[in-house]
């Protein structure tokens, strides 16, 4: 266990940042580091009031909001356990939850709750409305009673108001649980992964250390905060130092980013490969390919400037102010890093799983090497788990202060996930060079045999081909032995080219001839296969590739 506690840093922000903002939703209301402890308190003397305990399990589901971020503090503050859930969930898998976790509370947004049945969830008592903090259901009037006697208990609790001296909350050891993060797999409905206090601060501890940021410097939350890497980046880390937080409230479409990026400059910028390759496709290649900009770019000397007004135009086009990007979630193409690095643009790639809280590797953007998704992060020891880890592609490794406790009543699987000697199985491939920079080259899971025994790592053939205009996503499949990639294509493209079914197929048999000039015979593509839909995704936005298969 590490000693840096994450109660702690929370109730020391507060305390050293009382009077600056917090929490803000966009083109919303904004809550002080002041407000923001005033909330606490009060759920804290409502936890009490009616019978909740430490080590009890309080349900939170709805958009990226700050009323979000004000019950995730209350609930670990108290010594409750937060359980997020993804609001991309089906009603039958949020019931599922509430009943595995033993959720006693359910925040929920309005619009989520109306689709709920509070029948089918056994172990509730009481329910809040995400939007306005007030009760929604209850199975006894002690919670009216309480919620309306509020401002009194809290004057008795603190005469005179809540001060910065004042403000404290309940110690709690890292060795405590502090989280049940269930995230939806492609393969299936997910564990509830336990995440000790420990796991979240060795994350925030480590951020604090080598992440670029101070007190009132400002963020932009867009990821998912029910998913560890929006939650531990966006949120806690930030929120530990004091920063401005502002929540997107809303679905993060490249257009309503880069607006928000604009309007509130962050400092440091947190996505996932989808939106980075989204906004390099829709915002700057269409310049960079247009006469005579993509002729000039070619030419020794004249590229190198050219280069520097592109990259301030990228920069602008983030908020102006940031100091770098980390993408993490998923690999970022590699065409797509290599184009920013050559102009200069800070980016980095990371690596973590929510097993570990999330983060498992990075490396600062001055440091970091394409193509990596850093080094292990401090807390945690990674090993390749390959005869020649340099070299051989094998299974990554974990093993350390980060890594869960394993999965919430399924002890089979978590005997399957972290072995006897501690190391968590991550179901990841990669190699680790002689700096220690780790490459990761795809998922064991969806790893191809060729018709020679070698390794197929479809990932690798995918990030070529989203890079082409046409393509909105793709899909890579093996059927009767041979590659066949699924395309589904973007529509803007196809529309503005002006181009027929036929068209479009001639493109894709014209991309796939090119893309199989970069690969090895065995890993040609046979065919390129139209996909009309959008493929089915995980509320991480990761194919469900076992129904393509």
């Amino acid at each position: 266990m590490i000693k840096e506690n994450l109660v702690n840093y929370f109730e020391t922000a507060i305390k050293e940042n009382f009077d600056k903002d917090a929490l803000s939703d966009y083109n919303g209301g904004t809550f002080t580091y002041h407000e923001v402890a005033e909330n606490i308190q009060k759920f804290h003397i409502i936890f009490e009031k009616t019978g909740i305990n430490r080590g009890d399990k309080i349900a939170l589901i709805g958009k990226n909001s700050a009323n979000w971020g004000i019950v995730y503090l209350a609930t670990i503050t108290y010594g409750a356990v937060i359980v997020p859930i993804l609001p991309d969930f089906l009603p039958k898998d949020v019931h599922y939850i509430v009943n595995h976790s033993e959720s006693k509370i359910l925040f929920a947004a309005n619009n989520i709750w109306d689709k709920l049945r509070i029948d089918d969830m056994y172990d509730l008592q009481y329910v809040f409305g995400l939007e306005d903090l007030l009760p929604l259901h209850s199975r006894n009037n002690m919670l009216d009673e309480v919620v309306d006697s509020l401002d009194k208990l809290l004057e008795e609790k603190f005469p005179g108001g809540l001060t910065a001296e004042k403000f404290k909350v309940p110690e709690t050891s890292n060795h405590e649980l502090a989280e049940i993060s269930y995230t939806s797999g492609t393969t299936g409905f997910s564990k509830g992964v336990m995440l000790l206090h420990n796991s979240l601060a060795a994350n925030v501890k480590f951020a604090r250390e080598n992440m670029p940021l101070q007190a009132g410097d400002k963020i932009v939350s867009f990821l998912p905060l029910a998913h560890a890497y929006g939650l531990a980046f966006e949120f806690l880390f930030p929120f530990s130092l004091g920063c401005h937080i502002t929540f997107l409230t809303k679905t993060p479409t490249p257009a309503i980013i880069t607006k928000a990026f604009q309007e509130i400059r962050p400092r440091l910028i947190l996505s996932v490969p989808l939106v980075i390759e989204k906004i390099y496709k829709k915002k700057i290649l269409p310049v960079i390919r247009k006469a005579p900009l993509n002729f000039l770019l070619k030419i020794p000397l004249i590229n190198l400037l050219l280069y520097k007004k592109v990259l301030k135009g990228v920069s602008e086009g983030f908020g102006g102010n940031f100091v770098e990007v980390v993408v993490g979630g998923a690999a970022l193409s590699d065409e797509i890093e290599g184009f920013f690095r050559k102009i200069g643009f800070p980016i980095t790639v990371g690596y973590g799983m929510t097993e570990c809280g999330p983060l498992v590797a990075y490396a600062p953007a001055s440091e970091a090497k394409q193509g990596s998704c850093g080094r292990a992060v401090d807390d945690l020891e990674v090993k390749i788990d390959s005869a020649d880890p340099q070299h051989e592609v094998g299974e990554i490794l974990m093993r350390g202060e980060n890594v869960m406790a394993g999965y919430y009543k399924n002890q089979e699987a978590t005997n399957q996930a972290i072995d006897k000697d501690g190391w968590l199985h991550s179901g990841d491939l990669g190699i680790i060079d002689e700096d220690g920079f780790i490459f990761i080259k795809g998922r064991s899971k969806n790893m191809l045999l060729g018709s020679s025994g070698q390794n197929i790592y479809p990932e690798e053939i995918e990030s070529m081909i989203n890079n082409r205009a046409c393509v909105a996503e793709s899909l890579v499949v093996q059927r009767d032995g041979k590659l066949i990639a699924l395309i589904v294509p973007d529509e803007d493209v196809v529309k503005s080219l002006q181009l027929s079914e036929e068209g479009l197929e001639e493109k894709l048999e014209h991309y796939r001839k090119e893309l199989n000039k970069h690969f090895p015979s065995y890993m040609s593509v046979s065919r390129m296969q139209l996909h009309k839909e959008p493929f089915a995704k995980t509320p991480k936005q990761s194919i469900k590739r076992f129904m393509y298969q």
